[in-house]
């Protein structure tokens, strides 16, 4: 049996900080509403020059640099995201061409807050069936080009950002143990994102239509539903795959949970009988960056020295679709088989540039090829909607 052991780890925060002052400039709102609300101080905004694909990469690249593996060696990238650029190519596929992973499948998973955990299992059963040995497992969001600002409901909640793990096969046990995954799709109205391309959106009610009668692609919340929700279903997700991995709750070092509120978590605390000494938080700073969350999350708790050696960890994710889920870890980082080099993170920028370069080359040669050779059907031409005689 492939144990699938997280063996590497990174994220990135765009620069920009929007703090609640700024946010209550514009809303009817102030910091203090907010902060006793969700535990929101401030959080990340995207410039206009970084997508999901943008912040994606910067977290993977860090991953790959912590686990010491070259791109050509992942075989596998899932980027977790509800914000792509675009609804194909793939935020991951976007991924494999930046870092140059040139034998690597990608594809993206839809699971909204949960999809991390998601993905992270479809990662580990791959790795335990043998079909992949190195896997990439991104959550990646621009969550501030999806809101309304003027909805405080929303806009003081999210952020933008993306994590990454990655992940490697072995026969040593630990690493992913568990994990439980579940949906209810009659919820989904509470937790929403209409597509782009719907336009309009008859089947969703009036509530998706803005004023001037334009589509309205922007998350609608219902707050109080999904605060009730997530205290229902995050409690018995930690005790479902806890059981899995047949652990006693006490025998949990830590939990990483989505960052979605800081009362939600509370009451969690309180009706599972964990700690909040055990909940790992960063929401105060970075907001609810959806399925970046927990990757986020747990490289912050790995620099703060909240991880060691055999250490059991949970993360435990929840959100649009509805979806819950969770994931029991045992932290057992496996000693990397290379030695890092003179120089090595230096050349590793300069290798995602070449990689960026050879890209656009593909891309060059593919058009010039296609202008040289004309035609696959030169004799099926069509002139003014007509047949050609």
């Amino acid at each position: 049996m492939k144990y699938a052991h997280i063996i590497g780890w990174g994220h990135y925060l765009p620069k920009q900080i929007l703090t609640n002052d700024e946010i209550a400039s514009e809303v009817d709102t102030n910091h203090e509403w907010i902060f006793t609300r969700t535990g929101i101080s401030s959080r990340r905004i995207a410039d206009k020059s970084e997508t999901a694909a943008t912040l994606a990469f910067e977290a993977a690249a860090r991953a790959l640099t912590r686990a010491n593996i070259h791109p050509s060696e992942v075989d596998l990238i899932i980027v977790a995201t509800s914000t792509p650029e675009y609804i194909f190519p793939s935020t991951a596929s976007q991924v494999q061409s930046y870092l140059g992973a040139e034998n690597a499948g990608a594809f993206d998973l839809s699971a909204a807050c949960s999809g991390f955990v998601y993905a992270l299992d479809m990662a580990t059963q791959a790795i335990g069936t043998g079909s992949v040995r190195n896997a990439i497992v991104i959550g990646a969001e621009v969550m501030s080009r999806v809101l309304d600002w003027k909805d405080r409901g929303t806009c003081i909640l999210f952020g933008d950002g993306a994590g990454a793990v990655v992940l490697q096969g072995s026969s040593i046990p630990g690493g992913v143990l568990a994990s439980t995954m579940h949906a209810d799709g009659s919820g989904g109205n509470l937790l929403s994102l209409p597509a782009v391309y719907h336009n309009p959106i008859p089947a969703l009610g009036e509530e998706f239509l803005s004023q001037n009668g334009t589509t309205k692609n922007t998350i609608d919340m219902q707050g109080r539903q999904v605060f009730r929700f997530a205290s229902r279903v995050v409690p018995e997700s930690i005790m479902e795959v806890a059981e899995k991995a047949n652990w006693n709750l006490d025998e949990i070092d830590l939990v990483v949970p989505h960052q979605a509120n800081v009362r939600i978590i509370e009451s969690v605390s309180k009706k599972i009988g964990i700690p909040m000494s055990k909940f790992f938080m960063n929401v105060n700073h970075a907001g609810n960056t959806s399925a970046a969350s927990i990757p986020i999350a747990l490289c912050e708790a790995v620099d703060a020295g909240r991880l060691r050696p055999n250490d059991n960890v949970v993360f435990v994710g929840f959100g649009g679709g509805l979806t819950w889920s969770a994931a029991a870890v045992n932290w057992l980082v496996l000693p990397s088989e290379k030695q890092p080099r003179f120089l090595d993170h230096e050349w590793r920028r300069m290798r995602y540039v070449f990689a960026r370069q050879r890209a656009k080359l593909r891309q060059w040669s593919r058009q010039i090829g296609a202008r040289l050779a004309g035609s696959p059907t030169p004799d099926a031409s069509l002139k003014d909607g007509k047949n050609k005689k």
